[in-house]
Formats: structure tokens, sequence, C-alpha cells
């Protein structure tokens, strides 16, 4: 009976651990993309973050694009980004490190292959 007990309490306080853990990702975050020609684009990443789900948009030269499949574990958030051009439909998936310094490093993948990095700044 005590193992179940002790069981019991150290399952909660690791769920307890994981969200206190969890990246606070939740708000607006602005970032300089490289785009075409060595010209930067700015894109605005706005993000709610639930438990280990993380919602919201991706704003840019296109328009908003919803995210989708958003993932947070620890500090690090993952998700995708589905766009539209010319008829072609093509998905972004994106990995991003929150930082203590209102800093958020983000990697991406785009449609021709290409592994592609910005850092975004929180706004207030």
């Amino acid at each position: 009976m005590k193992r179940i007990i002790y069981a019991s309490v150290t399952a909660l306080l690791l769920g307890m651990f994981s969200l206190v853990c969890a990246a606070d990702a939740t708000g607006k975050w602005v970032a300089e993309l490289p785009g075409r020609g060595g010209n930067a684009i700015k894109t605005i990443f706005t993000f709610k973050a639930e438990g280990s789900t993380l919602t919201g948009t991706v704003s840019g030269r296109n328009g908003d694009n919803p995210i989708e499949n958003g993932k947070i574990d620890g500090n690090t958030i993952t998700f995708e980004v589905t766009r539209s051009f010319n008829g072609n439909t093509f998905t972004s998936k994106y990995t991003g490190k929150v930082g203590e310094d209102n800093k958020l490093s983000l990697s991406w993948s785009s449609p021709n292959g290409q592994t592609r990095e910005a850092t975004a700044t929180r706004e207030h």
C-alpha cells in the first residue's frame, strides 16, 4: 500500500515539475527571417501555450497562417505551418528554444529541404 502511495505522490510531483519547467511561449514574438535575395522578412509569431499544447498564428507578407501540431516540451516548442502559393501547398516544420532573456531561437525546414535559423524577440 505504501508503495502505491509513494508512486502516486512521485508521479504527481513529476507532473507538477514538468509544468513549472515548461516554456512560457505565450505572447507575440517578432523576427526578421531570411528571404529570397537576402531580403529580411518581418514575421510575427503569436503563441498561446496551454500545458503541452501550442496554438497561434504566424503572420508575414502573405498574411496570417495558423499553427498546426504545436507542442511544448520543457523550453522547446515545435509546430508546423501550411501555406499556399500559386496553387501549391507546402508545410514548414519549426523548432524553437525559449530563452530566459525573452529570445526565441528558431530553426525550420523550408519546402526545398533547406534548414534556416532566426531569433525572435518577445514584444511586451
